[in-house]
């Protein structure tokens, strides 16, 4: 077990606060934190990441599902980012509108579990590859951004000017 192994530690697909499937191979109060973050979240798509005992809880909302993973502070942002939209894809190409609708609680682990693992392990063993396509995302972002940003000043100009 190398320090690597420990980078991404628990994650979760949830549908509101009912998780559907998660997954770790390690035991602490992660899983517990996680979960009082999860009910704490704004129901907006959007992405969030708290930070607790030297660790990251990230977490992406899409269309009233939830992505969560528990990484540990050292690996950054990138990497757990990217790993959620992988398994935001992943999960919505299987599930989406049919299972995922209905499903109860952990009703998804056995399928969706072995799934959450394969993407940890493949973001865990291809970091470089992984930040390399989350700062791509992240640039294409940051450029809507500043343009909407360009937009607003233009827009302000014009009123300064009237």
């Amino acid at each position: 077990m190398g320090q690597n192994q420990r980078s991404l530690i628990y994650a979760f697909v949830s549908r509101g606060t009912v998780i559907l499937a998660e997954y770790t191979e390690f035991s602490g109060n992660f899983n517990s934190i996680a979960f009082q973050c999860l009910q704490k979240l704004p129901a907006t798509n959007n992405k969030f990441t708290y930070n607790c005992d030297n660790h990251t809880f990230n977490y992406l909302v899409d269309n009233g599902y939830t992505y969560c993973v528990v990484a540990d502070e050292s690996v950054g942002r990138q990497v757990p980012i990217a790993f959620l939209e992988r398994i935001k894809d992943d999960f919505v190409s299987r599930f989406g509108g049919g299972k995922a609708a209905t499903a109860p609680a952990n009703g998804l682990s056995k399928e969706f579990g072995p799934k959450l693992k394969e993407h940890m392990q493949y973001c865990v063993d291809h970091p470089e590859e992984i930040s390399k396509l989350a700062k791509v995302k992240a640039q294409v972002l940051d450029r809507g951004e500043k343009i909407e940003l360009l937009v607003d000043k233009t827009e302000n100009l014009h009123h300064q000017e009237e």
